[in-house]
């Protein structure tokens, strides 16, 4: 990846910075449109996280992903957020824009849409988000926006209960109730199952003919897609969701269609690195 002077920058700010996949996509589309930039990965621990965004602005980084742990904690440091993510009480994305003000807004909830659509149209199904956190906040948006009807269950009850009323999800609980739900989409938005072999759910609990999508994307196989398989449910990797949400921070800041076979490809590539 050749720099200089005129070079753009923009990057992800998660922490710990592990193995981000977001940095081998974005450099692909910027090559493959023409773009001079760069996309690097900071390591940025919670107590830096002002920083690191006043280093944005005034280093004049073109965009910040935001990934765990910082999605809610970040709007604090933003001049404007947009409607959407406002709603949702997190961001994932964070342009630079031409006053100079640094606009927050949420493209997590477009990924698992679009992803979600390749196997499911979510309008009108029963699904179950498993999570409370930032992701899950976005995942829980989408659905409900596009009319399905929608449950949040995670290990901690009280956070289920907190993001269901907020967003306006129909019901909450523990992990465990999912089985008593019978739903036709499940997303996984935990980090279990996060290079181990675990999953957040007993594989009894999984509906034959359910979508089942994790966002956990390494190992491509997560234990909870290799069960709904065993279950005759459809597996949907978490690849998906990312490469779709990674597309849409690509429009916002560009304006041009991401490409998105290019940035798939990416993806992949990155997992041999």
């Amino acid at each position: 990846m050749a720099m200089s002077a005129k070079t753009m920058v923009c990057g992800i700010v998660l922490h710990p910075a592990g193995h981000t996949r977001s940095p081998a996509m974005h450099n692909a589309a910027f090559e493959a449109c023409g773009i001079d930039a760069a996309y690097l990965a900071f390591d940025v621990p919670p107590q830096r996280l002002g920083d690191a965004i006043q280093g944005m602005r005034g280093l004049g980084l073109r965009q910040l992903a935001v990934s765990i742990p910082h999605k809610r904690a970040v709007m604090e440091h933003l001049d404007r957020v947009d409607p959407t993510a406002q709603a949702i009480g997190a961001v994932n994305t964070v342009t630079l824009a031409e006053d100079g003000g640094l606009e927050g807004a949420n493209t997590d909830w477009i990924g698992a849409l679009r992803a979600l659509e390749q196997k499911i149209e979510p309008g009108g199904k029963r699904a179950v988000v498993l999570g409370a956190g930032g992701a899950a906040r976005g995942v829980v948006y989408g659905l409900m926006r596009a009319g399905a009807d929608v449950s949040v269950l995670n290990r901690t009850e009280s956070r289920a209960e907190e993001l269901a009323n907020s967003l306006g999800a129909s019901r909450f609980g523990g992990l465990g109730e999912l089985a008593a739900l019978s739903p036709e989409i499940i997303i996984n938005t935990t980090s279990v199952g996060l290079r181990s072999d675990s999953s957040p759910v007993a594989a009894e609990a999984i509906p034959a003919d359910a979508v089942v999508m994790d966002a956990v994307y390494e190992p491509e196989q997560t234990r909870l897609l290799r069960d709904a398989a065993e279950r005759r449910a459809q597996p949907l990797e978490g690849k998906w969701m990312l490469v779709h949400q990674a597309a849409e921070q690509f429009r916002l800041w560009t304006g041009s269609q991401p490409p998105i076979a290019i940035m798939a490809e990416a993806f992949d590539r990155a997992d041999q690195s």
